[in-house]
């Protein structure tokens, strides 16, 4: 099944949230507590056991050999092709970087060489490599048509959460025995900060200066026969990556997780949705309903004031709402859902743009997503295209908690 993105207001968010969940279904992800969306979809999406991205080795199609455009006689001919190529690859969609390779990946490649600082080691990293074939491409080009030097200096980095995706980056950009020496997958969270750099709470006997947090590889220094104080080392201290890189995010910001405010009429503010499990005492079985609550989740506070979902209650809140609004949202609610993108907008702790910035301060960075949905029936702004794909076959959904199969 598939979960796909959201429009952002202001920022375009691209493609799909894909939901492939097999027998994982809403009422197993929530438990005897209430959750936010976000996380539901972080568990149908990410969950090491049960979650889409880390069970489904074939989530990611890969095309044996690059379709040849110009032997397609125009995008009808395209469309003909690209399904025809669903139903071959069942449970699997095929990204842009698939769809136009090699052509997608040179042309990052290109913009990369054209930019960068080629005197000093080139070093990508790649958030969510999918199959492996951005990595793969953009690695034949260096091959290709960069100066020996740069090819034989660089590194590329794959950031995966999937373990079965991060085998099949290695096989395939493995294809060119050359580039292996060159390219490593970390099987993380590219969320989680701790993984750009690890680090330990180490108390200096020396100086007033109490606890620091500092990286394991320079607690050496330290301890060198030359003396160093904690502010100057921490000052020379690399927590992360603080040389100039490279980071390539394609259609990663719309599978980040996102959360869901509702209102139950035109004036009423906004609320967050939770979701919780209910017996039906009919079919003595359990479903997964919302929960409407005032925003206090911080995340979701920050987003809505970002995206400015707030700003026409704060209007109203100046003009006092005039009467005649009040009295038509009365007499004719109108409930409105807008969906959020908490996991890549909101700076804080450990979201993604965020850590990014913290931990790679010197990145140039490189995000693609599509930019428009069709016929989205789920509700809302900026909502997602929930699907399920079966037998070559594409069924949309019209309640994001219907995903199943």
């Amino acid at each position: 099944m598939t979960f796909s993105s959201l429009r952002a207001a202001k920022i375009v968010y691209k493609r799909h949230f894909r939901w492939h969940l097999h027998c994982f279904l809403s009422t197993d992800i929530v438990g005897d507590k209430p959750i936010l969306v976000r996380d539901f979809i972080r568990s149908a999406l990410y969950d090491p056991n049960h979650g889409y991205f880390s069970k489904m080795s074939g989530s990611v199609g890969q095309l044996e050999s690059s379709i040849r455009f110009n032997q397609l006689q125009g995008r009808v001919a395209y469309l003909q092709r690209l399904s025809n190529l669903y139903k071959q690859h069942d449970i699997s969609w095929f990204t842009p970087v698939e769809l136009f390779k090699p052509w997608y990946a040179f042309g990052i490649a290109e913009a990369i060489m054209r930019t960068a600082n080629l005197s000093i080691p080139l070093k990508i990293y790649e958030i969510g490599g999918g199959s492996g074939t951005c990595a793969k491409c953009i690695m034949d080009y260096m091959m290709l048509n960069a100066p020996a030097k740069v090819y034989n200096n660089m590194t590329y980095v794959s950031v995966e959460i999937s373990q079965s995706l991060a085998k099949k980056q290695l096989q395939t950009v493995g294809e060119v025995q050359s580039h292996l020496s060159k390219f490593r997958v970390e099987r993380r969270d590219a969320t989680d900060r701790s993984g750009w750099g690890k680090m330990v709470i180490f108390h200096d006997p020396f100086s007033s200066w109490g606890k620091f947090l500092l990286p394991f590889g320079i607690l050496s220094i330290f301890f060198a026969s030359k003396r160093i104080s904690l502010p100057e080392l921490y000052n020379h201290m690399s927590n992360g990556d603080h040389e100039p890189c490279w980071v390539i995010m394609l259609e990663v910001l719309d599978n980040l997780p996102h959360d869901l405010v509702y209102s139950p009429n035109q004036v009423s503010p906004w609320m967050e949705v939770w979701l919780e499990k209910v017996k039906d005492r009919f079919v003595m079985c359990s479903q997964v309903s919302e929960v409407y609550k005032p925003i206090q989740d911080s995340l979701i506070a920050q987003c809505v004031k970002i995206i400015g979902l707030d700003e026409d209650h704060a209007a109203g809140r100046n003009r006092l709402v005039s009467a005649a609004s009040y009295i038509l949202s009365r007499a004719f609610p109108k409930p409105r859902r807008s969906w959020i993108p908490t996991g890549c907008l909101v700076s804080l702790n450990f979201q993604l743009l965020e850590v990014l910035h913290s931990a790679l301060p010197k990145m140039s960075l490189i995000a693609s997503d599509f930019s428009y949905l069709p016929e989205v029936s789920i509700p809302g702004d900026r909502a997602p295209l929930v699907s399920t794909k079966k037998h070559g076959r594409t069924t949309d959904h019209g309640n994001y908690l219907d995903a199943k199969v």
